[in-house]
């Protein structure tokens, strides 16, 4: 029987890779006007149902109903027909085309029938950004943007598109909470206007902030849908792990009071972006990088890691001055850096997961210039076994595994080998409940072993809850120094917003 009061109903679908189930019979109903949620852990299936429902990928069994009508979609521009936009958790900005022309892309604001109606998109540009007060100026190239106001973009796309319902996987992922909260105003707004919005997030305060349904995968399985009204965030987690899941942090291991300092910045600086930024890091230390989007922090580790040119400064690692003419030179004296953003900085998507591994590593699995593909297979290999990533796609592209997959393989990829140096960059963005913990053990065992470890993260508790030592960076400036018991939330969050007696003028 057809549930006419469904907005999207899925019956029995199905789709797997190479023989590989990624969902499995799943059947669901998702209410028209409200916020339907999708959780699990990294592989539960919930992305690639989201993709199914707006026609980026098509199922291999079951049925599709829009409206109580049967369909069968071909590719997103059939969906989109039908008023269903996907917002996938991978940005699809064109880098060298402006805001206003990315929000548009693919739309039909045109006069004659060919020429784009300007005048009309920069109203319709402005409409979009009073509704969702994203505020991106409309004439910058989308390549000049951090990933925060990329994401935006992608947003106001799916609203340009005037779509009944909209599916949001991860989209607060690249958000600082401010933003992330705008945002979930943004989506109870949507809902309010009879907009659909099915989201897929990690965040489970975000869920249970702005959810009416929750729908609960694992394995490929639908485990349960419930009104938001009747769970909490212990419910969640137990139906996707099917156990009770320990999110907290590992007892904290200071450095050896004499433990040597191996990085050293003196200030260092490129233009209005980074100016005068001097900070030392010891060995076995774990040195927290805080502050809000745009303070400065990814762009201060750049530097550092030789990524951007710096002006001003200099970088020292164990007491020798570097010479850093871009990553290759960092990379040979020893620096390693997980960037924040896995496609656009830290991944070959088409390169298989080991030669995603291997290529810093070139030199150290070569004779005589010729790489060793014995000595690269078992080494890429027994990387991928550490960090838990499945051995059977070693050969598969980057892009086939989720956000969380792609996270680990990151670690893989820079852990091949030890570096004298970590520098991490958003650890968990896009890693579910069950793999935080992992992760937070592991960079708390290799400072453990001595390795000092630059982290930056826009989760405040991720920051309080593995640092020795917390800087805080506010409009390209390191502002204050926070240690001991003062390594908690209030006086961390209060250095972010400058509220810190004694703190330097910025």
């Amino acid at each position: 029987m057809v549930d006419a009061s469904a907005h999207v109903e899925l019956r029995g679908i199905g789709k797997a890779y190479a023989g590989i189930p990624a969902v499995s019979d799943v059947n669901l109903t998702i209410a028209p006007g409200s916020v339907h949620c999708l959780v699990g852990e990294n592989g539960a299936g919930k992305s690639t149902l989201g993709k199914l429902v707006c026609g980026a990928i098509s199922p291999d069994q079951g049925e599709l109903l829009v409206s109580g009508e049967p369909v069968r979609f071909h590719s997103p521009h059939d969906a989109i027909s039908r008023g269903l936009v996907l917002i996938s958790q991978e940005l699809s900005v064109l880098p060298a085309r402006s805001a206003l022309e990315n929000v548009f892309l693919g739309s039909t604001s045109t006069r004659a029938g060919f020429l784009l109606d300007h005048a009309t998109m920069r109203r319709r540009y402005d409409e979009l950004v009073a509704r969702t007060g994203f505020d991106v100026p409309a004439d910058v190239q989308a390549g000049e943007l951090n990933l925060a106001s990329q994401q935006k973009l992608e947003i106001m796309r799916a609203l340009a598109r005037d779509a009944s319902l909209i599916v949001m996987d991860e989209p607060t992922a690249a958000l600082s909470r401010e933003e992330a909260l705008g945002l979930l105003d943004v989506v109870r707004d949507l809902a309010r206007s009879g907009t659909t919005v099915v989201l897929v997030s990690h965040f489970l305060d975000d869920v249970l902030a702005v959810a009416d349904t929750v729908t609960v995968m694992r394995d490929g399985r639908h485990v349960r849908t419930d009104p938001a009204a009747e769970l909490d965030a212990d419910a969640i987690v137990t139906a996707m792990l099917g156990k009770l899941a320990d999110v907290s942090f590992p007892v904290k291991k200071p450095p050896a009071a004499d433990a040597p300092v191996v990085l050293e910045t003196i200030n260092l600086g490129r233009a209005d972006v980074v100016r005068d930024a001097s900070l030392q890091v010891r060995a076995g230390e774990i040195v927290g990088l805080a502050g809000l989007m745009g303070s400065g922090r990814s762009e201060l580790a750049r530097l550092i890691f030789g990524a951007d040119r710096a002006t001003t400064g200099q970088v020292m690692l164990d007491g020798r001055a570097l010479r850093l003419t871009g990553p290759r030179d960092a990379i040979k004296a020893g620096i390693a850096m997980l960037p924040e953003s896995r496609k656009l900085q830290g991944l070959h998507l088409t390169a298989s997961l080991q030669q995603n591994i291997a290529l810093p590593h070139l030199r150290s699995l070569s004779t005589a210039g010729v790489v060793s593909r014995r000595q690269e297979n078992e080494r890429t290999l027994k990387a991928l076994e550490r960090f838990g990533v499945d051995l059977s796609k070693a050969g598969h592209p980057a892009e086939s595994l989720s956000g969380g997959n792609q996270q680990r393989l990151l670690f893989a990829k820079w852990l091949l080998e030890q570096p004298q140096l970590l520098i991490i960059d958003e650890p968990t963005r896009g890693v579910d409940v069950g793999g935080k913990r992992a992760i937070y053990e592991l960079i708390s065992e290799l400072a453990a072993q001595g390795l000092p470890v630059l982290l930056i993260s826009s989760e405040l508790d991720e920051i309080v809850g593995l640092a020795h030592r917390v800087l805080v960076m506010r409009s390209g400036r390191l502002t204050a120094e926070i240690t001991g018991p003062d390594v908690n939330e209030s006086v961390v969050l209060s250095a972010v917003f400058g509220r810190v007696e004694g703190e330097p003028a910025a």
